[in-house]
């Protein structure tokens, strides 16, 4: 069995992940290190190259690969709940917390910008409100859901492991 985080950007999937993983001594991935070190290129490149497509195709795979592994904490990217074939085989092959946060906490967290591509837009605060929308009936597929918004890193690896009864209190 496997946990994958799913939610979108700035949830803390990877951080979670990473500390979920050493808590349950397990693997960490993070589906789109995966997918640079694949493409040889980043994300942003990708999506500037090939298009968000090409991506999500290529994340498809990646994760496919991945989904045939065991005792791995699988930090996904935040449209990977968009294809249907994605959250079947991710539900076949373990569990599904989705992190979640408000869009004034995401707008914070990844203001930057730098490294997400959906964000390169006139008004990215506007853009992550829509796009928080039209995810929200992808991310409700998910076996549990954690609020990231007043939680540290390890109060959400925590919380994950407990609810999910592998660490002991």
């Amino acid at each position: 069995m496997n946990i994958y985080l799913v939610g979108f950007m700035g949830t803390g999937k990877s951080s979670v992940g990473r500390k979920l993983a050493q808590l349950q001594k397990w693997n960490f991935v993070d589906l789109d290190e995966l997918i640079e070190l694949k493409e040889q290129r980043r994300i942003v490149d990708i999506f500037a190259c090939d298009g968000e497509p090409y991506f999500r195709k290529v994340e498809k795979k990646v994760l496919k690969q991945v989904a045939t592994q065991k005792k791995f904490v699988v930090a996904c990217g935040g449209g990977a709940v968009l294809d249907p074939d994605n959250i079947k085989l991710m539900k076949k092959t373990g569990k599904i917390v989705c992190l979640s946060a408000d869009c004034k906490t995401i707008f914070k967290r990844v203001s930057s910008g730098q490294g997400r591509p959906i964000l390169n837009v006139g008004n990215p605060a506007k853009r992550i409100e829509l796009l928080l929308k039209l995810r929200a009936p992808y991310y409700a597929q998910a076996d549990l859901a954690v609020d990231t918004c007043r939680l540290s890193v390890n109060q959400v690896a925590a919380k994950i492991a407990r609810l999910f009864k592998f660490v002991k209190k």
